[in-house]
């Protein structure tokens, strides 16, 4: 049994490195780190609040205070918001949302000013409105937070792939 586990892990690793396989944050095929490539990105900043919550995420998960590397590169990101009205339950006086937010995104190269990335990417949050103020702006808020998080991790996820195999 023993020696049945062995030869079933030798084969494992064996066929796991002819596949190809590579950490996403490994080393990139440039010999450099992935995670201090990211690091290397700027943000530009928005006028919007979501904006700057989609902004915010990327620097705490990408330049976390002290890794500032070179800028080597520029991101700009252009958010949309758009709200539709899923249900309404007349009887009880309750309404469902769905907040979607769409986000495009460009990664400039600073020495050459190419864009050598770029993309779309979304979310659909839904959440209900129950006609108190104060629950309804923070029920809002909230799923704009939550968008926000789940844009910025996917932009993120995204540019380390890009980044990864450059």
């Amino acid at each position: 049994m023993r020696a049945a586990n062995f030869f079933f892990c030798l084969v494992i690793v064996v066929v796991l490195s002819a596949c190809g396989y590579k950490p996403l944050y490994g080393t990139a095929s440039n010999g450099q780190d992935v995670a201090d490539s990211l690091s290397s990105i700027s943000i530009e900043e928005t006028d919007t609040r979501v904006g700057q919550l989609i902004r915010n995420n990327l620097l705490s998960s990408m330049r976390p205070a002290g890794t500032a590397e070179n800028d080597q590169f520029r991101l700009t990101i252009n958010p949309s918001v758009s709200q539709a009205l899923l249900a309404d339950d007349d009887a009880r006086d309750v309404q469902r949302k769905r907040l979607r937010l769409s986000v495009d995104y460009k990664l400039i190269e600073i020495s050459s000013g190419a864009e050598v990335n770029s993309g779309k990417t979304f979310s659909n949050v839904s959440y209900d409105i129950v006609n108190e103020p104060i629950a309804d702006l923070e029920a809002e808020a909230n799923a704009t937070s939550k968008a926000a998080q789940e844009v910025g991790q996917d932009i993120r996820i995204r540019l380390a792939a890009f980044i990864a195999n450059r």
